[in-house]
């Protein structure tokens, strides 16, 4: 893409022509690699065009869904544009879903053809007649995986196919399926961590948006070669690690589980120059480092970049200063493909907004509404319910009219979460609305005491929610993992130690020490509606 269509404001193109163009200017370029595998611009474009012609003799046609049950994989991406090629919507499944989760998304999306691993097979073959599928597509495993004895009845009922032989045997063909970018690309799922997970209507022109912005966000060119670990299934790995550096004809080395020492391997041998991660993840990197028991080589880090959760501010400094390397918070949510807002790479690591989420990335606006209606805006400074706007916001939820329309005050989506902006134009995320604690006449917010614990050296990881005293009133009650040899600090030591630093309202009354908390399989966000529901015996 030229630069001038990159800073357009809306970009009319398709995903899989993004494709189609980079395999033309940059066919011989590396566009993945996968263990020892690796694939050219050129090759991923015939081979997605191949993956086209064979959906299209099953029967995929223009508006179908196809569902990807996959891990990060060459496999993916190919099957991921194959299925655009014939005007088909993608849903990812999370490959460490059960069988009722998968059973769930595949009815709502009405899915009739899935793109399977070999290993995840026998969860599809349970429920297979519960849904609407028709056409099965095995991806073999790496390893000698046994397919279960069944499948061979169900390639009398279903067409269960092969990947591999599919795509070796079929030739390219060109498919002449009109697709417009307004169409829907990507039926996105949201966690589901505030309850059943809502289908996220994504079109073309909203990913595509979203990815070449973020990418001049941070200054990304076809000489960047990115760590791909966060997964495709998951929105933010989709269009941060996948959609983006293909958008630019950039490098991915993807890995389809992430592994503190193979990412660092990683970095060094093929000269990582983009980490898009979580806190979760730079937290396990931070550690390894920290051990020193073996160097890697980091130079070729130009920039890190946190989202999903709130970054701990310990974790970005020490971070930022063993590595010399850049690591920002960003920010984003399913519905807006996903990100909204982003730090400047531009900076030193000495001049970084620590516990900021950055700035609107471009073409996109931000502001503070009232929590009550979201209407008025805020003034700076002021706390109150971010809301945002820009080309990558959805077109709303499948299926579901009323809930996009409680999302949306005339073209502003409000994300759910509490925050305020300076005077520079940088805003902070306080909280999630929903977690609010509401304690006599004042409000209290569970990420200021949160990041007061994780300051406290017994403590590895913590959550707080509000904890029902009446129908009307919460106190604040922290859930704690403890570091290994800290298991005899004393609760009150840990209380005092918050309280003395708060104001008396905000006060922990309560802690519950764990040896495990519950946490999005994905990002590794911790699930607070699960303990809330358990402590206060409601449903959420």
């Amino acid at each position: 893409m030229s630069k001038e269509k990159r800073r357009g404001k809306i970009v009319k193109v398709t995903l899989h022509v993004i494709l189609s163009q980079m395999a033309k200017s940059l066919p011989e370029k590396i566009a993945l690699r996968y263990g020892k595998q690796k694939v050219s611009y050129w090759e991923l474009d015939e081979k997605s065009n191949s993956f086209a012609g064979v959906l299209s003799d099953l029967g995929v046609k223009k508006g179908d869904c196809v569902a990807l049950f996959l891990h990060n994989s060459i496999q993916f991406v190919v099957a991921f544009f194959g299925a655009l090629k014939v005007g088909a919507v993608v849903t990812a499944v999370n490959p460490l879903h059960v069988e009722g989760e998968v059973e769930r998304q595949l009815c709502d999306s009405k899915a009739q053809t899935i793109i399977v691993l070999e290993s995840l097979w026998l969860i599809v073959e349970n429920i297979i007649d519960k849904t609407l599928l028709k056409n099965v597509v095995i991806v073999t495993d790496l390893g000698n995986a046994v397919i279960c004895s069944k499948v061979t009845d169900f390639r009398v009922k279903l067409n269960v196919l092969d990947f591999e032989s599919l795509i070796r045997e079929r030739d390219v063909v060109r498919i002449g399926v009109l697709v417009d970018s307004d169409d829907v690309a990507v039926i996105q799922y949201t966690g589901g961590t505030t309850g059943v997970p809502k289908g996220v209507l994504l079109s073309h022109t909203n990913i595509v948006s979203n990815a070449l912005s973020f990418a001049s966000h941070l200054k990304c060119g076809s000489n960047d070669v990115f760590l791909s670990v966060l997964p495709f299934f998951h929105i933010y790995g989709l269009t941060a690690c996948m959609i983006m550096p293909i958008s630019i004809g950039a490098e991915m080395v993807i890995s389809s589980k992430f592994s503190s020492v193979k990412s660092l391997q990683d970095i060094e041998e093929f000269g990582v120059a983009v980490f898009c991660g979580t806190p979760v993840m730079y937290g396990a990197l931070l550690a390894k480092l920290e051990e020193k028991t073996e160097k890697y080589n980091l130079k070729s880090l130009r920039v890190c970049i946190s989202g999903s959760s709130s970054l701990p501010s310990t974790v970005q400094k020490r971070f930022m200063q063993l590595t010399g390397c850049l690591l920002v918070e960003g920010y984003g949510l399913t519905e807006a493909s996903p990100v909204t807002h982003c730090n400047p790479i531009n900076t030193s690591i000495d001049s970084v907004k620590i516990g900021s989420i950055g700035k609107p990335l471009l073409d996109t606006k931000a502001c503070i509404v009232d929590l009550k209606t979201g209407q008025t805006i805020l003034p700076i400074g002021e706390k109150g319910e971010l809301a945002v706007k820009g080309p990558q916001i959805m077109r709303g939820y499948w299926q579901k009219p009323d809930e996009t329309a409680q999302v949306f005050r005339n073209t502003w989506l409000l994300t759910g979460d509490i925050a305020y902006k300076d005077k520079e134009d940088y805003f902070y995320i306080v909280d999630r609305k929903k977690d609010l604690i509401k304690h006599k006449d004042y409000s209290i917010y569970p990420k200021e005491l949160e990041e007061i614990l994780q300051q406290h050296p017994s403590i590895e990881l913590c959550t707080v929610i509000g904890k029902q005293k009446t129908p009307i009133d919460e106190i604040p009650k922290a859930f704690i993992i403890l570091k290994k040899g800290k298991e005899n600090t004393k609760k009150e030591e840990i209380i005092n130690f918050v309280n003395n630093k708060i104001a008396p309202y905000k006060a922990l009354k309560e802690i519950e020490y764990c040896k495990k908390l519950p946490t999005n399989t994905t990002t590794g966000k911790i699930i607070k509606q699960t303990l809330k529901q358990k402590e206060n015996n409601i449903s959420i």
